[in-house]
């Protein structure tokens, strides 16, 4: 499986044509430029579309056969982007009921069925899930929730070889915080209040020649 590379950089996202508010939408694969509403709901704040380009380039654009879990939804922007650009299993899920509807209602359109919305408890659910079964976690939680170190904790476990976790966060995470998580970081940026992470195990440190 491509990786991107593991050189550290620390770089603003580009610019570009934002969305409009209200709405995000996909930026690439097979349902490129579809529309996602952003209901208002408190604590919803999607990835903006400049920083999913960014985080994409990052992990390589193709992400073919690959297993995701996003573990809080929202929107399904992080999710239905890789399944868009080719993962063949994401799992979206999402604790708010309204946004569980939307999620189904647009995979429905979409006739996204390598992607499986639940309704629940993110941190939950990844307890529940199988060790080392994902290729890659999306970690988005609400930014004035104390969920970050929990959340981090119960993603590292379900790492494959290689295997990624992606963490967008309101401060930046030094390498010494998340070592103590068993984590390192491959990649990061800073694009307005928002901290991006890409993260990585601190064993595959070791294995410099892995793809």
């Amino acid at each position: 499986m491509t990786r991107a590379s593991t050189q550290k950089v620390a770089t603003k996202a580009r610019a570009g044509s934002p969305s409009p508010a209200g709405e995000v939408r996909i930026i690439g694969g097979q349902w490129k430029r579809t529309k996602l509403a952003v209901p208002n709901r408190p604590g919803l704040r999607p990835t903006p579309d400049r920083v999913r380009e960014t985080l994409f380039n990052w992990l390589g654009q193709d992400l073919t056969g690959w297993h995701c879990l996003d573990a809080f939804a929202g929107t399904g922007s992080l999710g239905l982007e890789a399944a868009s650009r080719g993962a063949s299993r994401v799992t979206l899920i999402e604790s708010d009921a309204g946004l569980v509807q939307k999620l189904q209602d647009i995979c429905q359109k979409l006739k996204a069925t390598d992607v499986e919305v639940r309704r629940g408890d993110g941190i939950a659910a990844m307890k529940r899930a199988a060790v080392g079964s994902l290729d890659l976690v999306f970690l988005d939680p609400p930014f004035d929730a104390d969920l970050f170190d929990a959340a981090l904790a119960s993603a590292r476990p379900l790492l494959r070889s290689g295997g990624l976790i992606y963490l967008e966060a309101p401060t930046l995470w030094d390498e010494e915080r998340l070592a103590a998580l068993g984590l390192a970081v491959r990649k990061q940026l800073k694009a307005g209040a928002v901290y991006a992470h890409l993260l990585e195990a601190l064993e595959a440190l070791s294995h410099p020649g892995r793809a």
